[in-house]
């Protein structure tokens, strides 16, 4: 792992951590709260649900064609048995579910292994492939092609916080870590080679 612009990142993760507390965290305590646990699940694989289409093409321009196509029938069989994504009956179909593909994973299989860290404003961790990998991501959300601007923000607004309640769990390791910083650095950078492992289809 190269961290060059450590006094750079660690700006931005101070920024970040602020926006965290006064914005992120009580948003995410507020839906744990408000909304029930089996709603919570059911809104959470439907996000996952919606990023089926994306790891599949990934997936094909990573080479694995058999994977790319079981991903293509968990989106289908969900969509429409598993009303929108919000049930899984794929999995009971032995259709397992995995890890979601993006860009960033699709250009380290295709070479670009060696990035350096990168603390973006607003997006956390992430290093320089995978902040380039942004603008193919977007184009691959299906949420960006909604006509409605409203349900396309609000829809992003709840991922944002479905996805923050997921990390609810770590941030206690956090707040007992010595220098948070290089725990969420190598958390996070430890989590991104495994996946990228992963995508060598090691696994």
């Amino acid at each position: 792992m190269r961290d060059p612009w450590e006094r750079y990142n660690r700006r931005i993760h101070r920024f970040n951590n602020v926006l965290d507390k006064h914005v992120l965290r009580p948003l995410a305590i507020g839906y744990i709260r408000a909304v029930p646990a089996p709603v919570r699940s059911g809104v959470s694989r439907f996000f996952r649900n919606l990023g089926e289409p994306a790891t599949a093409i990934n997936l094909a321009l990573q080479g694995d064609a058999s994977l790319a196509l079981e991903s293509l029938g968990r989106f289908a069989v969900n969509t429409t048995l598993g009303i929108g994504g919000v049930l899984d009956p794929a999995t009971r179909m032995r259709l397992p579910g995995r890890d979601g593909e993006d860009v960033g994973q699709t250009l380290a299989v295709w070479g670009w292994r060696d990035s350096r860290y990168l603390a973006m404003p607003f997006l956390g961790p992430r290093t320089v492939r995978d902040s380039v990998a942004i603008v193919g991501d977007q184009r691959l959300a299906p949420i960006g092609y909604l006509d409605d601007s409203g349900t396309a923000n609000a829809l992003q607004l709840l991922e944002i916080i479905d996805g923050r309640t997921q990390l609810m769990p770590i941030d206690r390791m956090r707040q007992e870590a010595y220098d948070d910083y290089t725990f969420v650095r190598d958390a996070w950078m430890q989590r991104r080679n495994h996946r990228i492992d992963k995508g060598d289809r090691g696994d």
